[in-house]
């Protein structure tokens, strides 16, 4: 049997098994459009358990169990981040009330898991993790019935039978055969059991120092604090230093290791002849004189935490963590770029969320919007297909406020749900009504692929910009134009009086306003609107109705 104790371990093995692999789980994914990746999602997701778990003192199985169980639902992100927290939730109810667990135990509650992820998800494809984690808890039930099993080997025999199963999951999915891959959440659901095991074996896996380099353009976000006294260094130092072969030192770890002696939140990045360095720290000259024993330096910053922080309290008031109802109902909304969220605050959104594609809120993150809306009712716009379990988790956590999860899976459909709204109406009918709005727009979105994929016949190379009908990858161009054309060839066939362009950050006002013009001559007879969305990722969201 296994202690508190060690379940704690054993949850820790497994978060810091799969942040070390995440980056290749996330190279699994065979959707190549840039997304909130399933290694990065469960790895978020877990992480929020584990930290619980790191400070949690002596503990029976049950409360260790029920702890990382409530804090992997709010830290869930993305549908397999949601999935994951939803299969130790059900484990947390078969180790309910238990001060140790057998293997036994370890059966039932694995069961209640598969259950619990099972219900959750409307329309249930085999071959993903559903099916890893079904398959080999169906054949763990009927191990232990053998008696005499240790937890050891039952959780053994678990990622034996979970990594057949992994390994099949090519053969029920047509896209992945194609692709020539696992799947992704599968895999990543094997790895975290295997870092499980490793604990319980008395090898627990330790966090591999980052080996991925950052883009030298890329900037380091801190965390903002809570309070001015949070700040325990002050000084926010950044530099990149460009390696001098006649440099007095050579070794990046030692610089790392120096760094991490006067400060924290260190990162220390080699990348071919340049070495990228983040550090807090009370002593930014120090920091700065020890990394010219290692070359010259460029792009150095020095910001003094205290004073931004004093400024941000000064400008920016601080907002309720729950805030009374003064109204029957409430919007939130979940988008990123400030135009599309502009547009929602005007049709009467009360609290937006920042995220979308490549960045899933976690459930906490629309449980707080949720809690900020001074509305006695909630309803919440997902606006992208891998936000909606986290929203319907949100919903379930819920206490104070009625929350409804109105299932839009594109910007355009949460925009047409808005102008569905009745308040006269109940809020059964509400419901009804904006669900129904989401059938009545058509939408086109242009993107570029992420990754080389093979996905759905289309042979697609990194960077080719990607015509995505609803959220189905239809086109691939090398050419905004041809991608354009295709795109609304396709949706003039259905006919529509308006058309709406958002166009992205990184398009300019001219090239949007040109490729209105080519929509409007393809749809004479349309009304054509070019707004400014500022969204990433997507050059530009469409919308026909």
């Amino acid at each position: 049997m296994i202690t508190g104790k060690q379940y704690c371990d054993m949850i820790i093995s497994g978060c810091n098994h799969i942040s070390n692999q995440k980056a290749a789980i996330n190279a699994l994914n065979v959707f190549p459009v840039p997304d909130g990746d399933t290694g990065t999602n469960m790895t978020l997701t877990i992480s929020a358990a584990a930290r619980e778990l790191k400070a949690l003192g002596d503990c029976t199985v049950a409360e260790a169990s029920d702890r990382a169980a409530g804090a992997m639902l709010k830290g869930a992100r993305g549908n397999s981040g949601v999935i994951l927290s939803l299969l130790f939730r059900g484990i947390s109810k078969g180790f309910k009330e238990k001060e140790n667990a057998t293997a036994q135990d370890f059966a039932v509650a694995m069961a209640e898991g598969v259950k619990a992820a099972y219900r959750a998800v409307m329309k249930p494809t085999e071959g993903t993790v559903l099916t890893v984690s079904r398959v080999a808890s169906e054949n763990l039930a009927k191990y232990v019935e053998k008696g005499n099993v240790t937890f050891e080997e039952a959780l053994t025999y678990f990622v034996e039978q979970a990594n057949e199963v992994l390994a099949q999951t090519p053969e029920m999915l047509p896209q992945l055969k194609q692709a020539g891959v696992v799947d992704a959440g599968g895999k990543g659901f094997c790895v975290v059991m295997e870092g499980a095991l490793s604990a319980l074996k008395g090898q627990p896996i330790e966090p591999q120092e980052e080996q991925q380099a950052f883009n030298i353009d890329d900037p380091i976000v801190d965390e903002m604090a809570m309070s001015e006294e949070d700040i325990k260094f002050t000084y926010c130092t950044e530099y990149i230093v460009t390696v001098d072969e006649t440099a007095k030192k050579d070794n990046p770890a030692e610089l790392r290791s120096y760094l991490e002696s006067i400060g924290d939140s260190v990162v220390c990045v080699p990348d071919n002849d340049i070495i990228k360095v983040h550090v807090h720290t009370n002593h930014p000259g120090r920091a700065i004189e020890e990394a010219l024993r290692y070359g010259s330096l460029v792009n150095l910053k020095i910001d003094n935490m205290k004073e931004e922080f004093r400024e941000r309290q000064k400008n920016q008031p601080a907002e309720p963590a729950f805030a009374a109802p003064t109204k029957k109902y409430g919007f939130v909304s979940v988008v990123a770029g400030e135009g599309l969220a502009a547009l929602y605050k005007d049709l009467g959104v009360d609290t937006v969320v920042e995220g979308g594609q490549t960045m899933n809120p976690s459930t906490e993150d629309i449980l707080s919007a949720v809690n900020k809306t001074p509305a006695e009712i909630v309803f919440v716009l997902p606006n992208n297909k891998n936000i909606i379990m986290a929203a319907e988790a949100a919903k379930e956590l819920s206490k104070e406020k009625q929350v409804v999860v109105i299932p839009s899976k594109t910007v355009p459909q949460g925009v047409t749900a808005m102008l569905g709204f009745d308040e006269s109406m109940s809020p059964e009918e509400i419901e009804a009504a904006m669900t129904e709005q989401l059938s009545m727009v058509q939408t086109a979105q242009v993107t570029y692929a992420a990754r080389d994929s093979v996905f759905d016949d289309h042979e697609i190379k990194e960077g080719q910009l990607l015509g995505l009908m609803e959220t189905k990858v239809t086109f691939v161009e090398d050419k905004m134009e041809d991608v354009v054309r295709k795109l609304f060839e396709q949706m003039a066939e259905k006919g529509g009086s308006y058309v709406n362009v958002y166009y992205g950050t990184d398009v300019t006002e001219e090239a949007a306003n040109a490729i209105a013009a080519q929509i409007q001559e393809q749809m004479p007879d349309a009304e054509v609107i070019c707004l400014y969305g500022g969204q990433p990722v997507y050059h530009y969201i469409f919308s026909v109705e």
